[in-house]
């Protein structure tokens, strides 16, 4: 029996057939350097003596010069050479100034795409050092939870909307203490450095916090401190105007309740496990994290029992946001509605699938996702 909403698996997806083309692509371009070789050959002998197959020749190296290897590279451009004096030896004309000058300009293109192509390893390898240090930076900052805390199921997903990212300004946290399991889901306003220095400081200060404060209400305002002396240090637009909208909650070990406090973050949902969901709205809303300055209340947290089979789900707006080729928002409510998984990854490996096939694979938003099961 299909899953709700699931569709037909038979069907096409875009992603899929972007992946389909691409690779067609990327086959067709790695045998191109022989085409133009083999073309170049066939023109050489089909044609009038005065017609010459030189752009053939000297094309083939330069295309293999980003694709391939050095080896494959210098390997192009000795047999494009090796073709033209065959093909020069056949037709008798090996000693004709017009031939000799076609042999030295493939040599020297040869010669050419063999520097682009040390150019380019080196380029590469300097981009694959950033992404090892990309790899490490996201692994200290946002690392990955385990999938047991606390007795509670646990997963956790980080989609960069820009290919090749690995960290923004989206976060999430999952940590046991003495008064329960507590989570932390944000989204740092602004992009760059920036925003990734203040996901270091809102986890970092929530990590402390999680372990010394009594409740998710003191937690809220550590967090709110943390962020104020970071806001002194920095300078601009976001010393004026950054927040961070964020979700904590606490899970307590002995009744099953979750304890929410929520500042101007969308609500987590609460799917239970014949399938019924539960939007956990704020009866309350309060303003984003280092935004106190505008107003001071106290936080107050919401309780929400946490039943046996039951899975919590946090999200950032890149999930909620993210839109179709019509503008249309996901909405995970409706999506989600009247389905069962059977852990919290299956969950967020099908909601990661759902987003790139209503987007086309394009997302305009990080998106972080946090899944807590009791099982």
């Amino acid at each position: 029996m299909l899953d709700p909403g699931l569709g037909d698996e038979s069907e096409p997806r875009p992603a899929d057939a972007d992946r389909r083309r691409i690779s067609c692509a990327r086959s067709l371009v790695r045998v191109l350097p022989a085409l133009l070789i083999l073309v170049g050959a066939f023109y050489d002998y089909f044609t009038p003596m005065a017609f010459t197959a030189g752009p053939f020749f000297t094309a083939a190296p330069l295309v293999a010069a980003p694709l391939f290897s050095l080896r494959g590279t210098v390997l192009t451009g000795v047999v494009a050479l090796l073709t033209v004096f065959t093909a020069h030896i056949w037709l008798g004309v090996f000693f004709k100034v017009e031939e000799i000058t076609e042999a030295v300009t493939v040599a020297t293109v040869g010669v050419l795409a063999v520097l682009i192509n040390i150019l380019v390893r080196r380029t590469d390898e300097r981009l694959a050092s950033a992404h090892q240090i990309a790899e490490a930076a996201q692994r200290a900052v946002l690392p990955e939870p385990d999938q047991r805390i606390g007795g509670l199921d646990v997963a956790a997903r980080y989609e960069a909307a820009q290919a090749g990212a690995f960290i923004g300004g989206d976060l999430y946290a999952v940590q046991d203490s003495p008064h329960g399991v507590r989570l932390a889901v944000g989204d740092v306003r602004g992009k760059g450095m920036g925003a990734v220095a203040a996901v270091a400081v809102v986890i970092g200060a929530f990590r402390e916090a999680a372990e010394q404060e009594v409740t998710p209400e003191a937690v809220a305002q550590r967090l709110e401190r943390a962020l104020a002396r970071e806001g002194t240090r920095r300078e601009g637009l976001d010393a004026l105007e950054g927040f961070t909208t964020a979700v904590l909650a606490e899970i307590t070990h002995e009744d099953g309740l979750v304890r929410i406090v929520n500042r101007g973050h969308p609500p987590p949902l609460l799917l239970h496990a014949d399938g019924t969901l539960v939007t956990l709205a704020a009866a309350n809303p309060a303003l984003p994290l280092g935004m106190g300055e505008l107003g001071s209340w106290p936080d107050r947290a919401e309780e929400t029992e946490f039943p046996h089979g039951a899975t919590l789900l946090f999200h950032t707006d890149g999930l909620s946001e993210a839109r179709d080729a019509q503008g249309r928002f996901y909405d995970p409510a409706a999506r989600l509605a009247g389905r069962t998984f059977p852990g919290p990854d299956a969950l967020l490996a099908m909601l990661v699938e759902e987003v790139r096939r209503h987007t086309g694979g394009a997302l305009t938003d990080d998106m972080a996702l946090l899944a807590v099961r009791r099982p």
